[in-house]
């Protein structure tokens, strides 16, 4: 297990802590609870520059990176989405549209790698997490003005547009994985 394994694997573990701490509020309401759910999710985010990074700089890639670093973006952006409409800050529609992408991408995923082809990210995928993390992280500050509100709802709006165009993106640049279907 490499340096950027453990970057990705570190970053899977903070998932339920973060969950715990954004759903559960063990420190009773208030604002411990909002600031470190906001860094146990900042410090899961970065850990994905890291990862990427080291494997690249040190010639650390690895099967179980390729697959592993981008499910567990999904699993972490999925799980604050979710939990965000748990708490209802977020609404269902939206999260259903990106959760519909992240699981259409990752069986269009499958498909190729049935090919011996693999997908690789591309520039509006990359935004497009970009965008959702960004939402997630405003979502979960605690400074709670009425100004925040609208850029919200704007990064809301942002993460579902790119979701869909990073999909038909997708969908396009690899319509060969779909002609040599069975």
């Amino acid at each position: 297990m490499n340096l950027p394994n453990r970057i990705t694997v570190l970053r899977v573990l903070l998932i339920p802590a973060f969950l715990l701490i954004y759903l559960a509020q063990p420190f009773g309401p208030g604002w411990v609870n909002d600031w470190l759910a906001l860094v146990l999710f900042s410090v899961a985010a970065i850990t994905d520059a890291f990862d990427g990074y080291y494997a690249r700089k040190l010639n650390l890639v690895t099967n179980f990176g390729k697959l592993m670093d981008p499910l567990a973006d999904k699993l972490l952006v999925g799980a604050a989405i979710i939990a965000f409409t748990a708490s209802g800050s977020i609404p269902a529609w939206a999260v259903i549209i990106m959760i519909s992408r992240e699981f259409y991408i990752s069986g269009l995923r499958m498909l190729a790698l049935e090919q011996k082809k693999v997908l690789a990210a591309t520039g509006l995928g990359k935004f497009k997490t970009i965008a959702q993390i960004t939402m997630i992280i405003y979502i979960l500050l605690p400074i709670h003005f009425l100004v925040f509100q609208p850029v919200i709802t704007i990064l809301i709006i942002l993460s579902v547009i790119t979701s869909v165009i990073s999909a038909w993106d997708y969908t396009t640049k690899n319509l060969a994985v779909f002609e040599k279907l069975d």
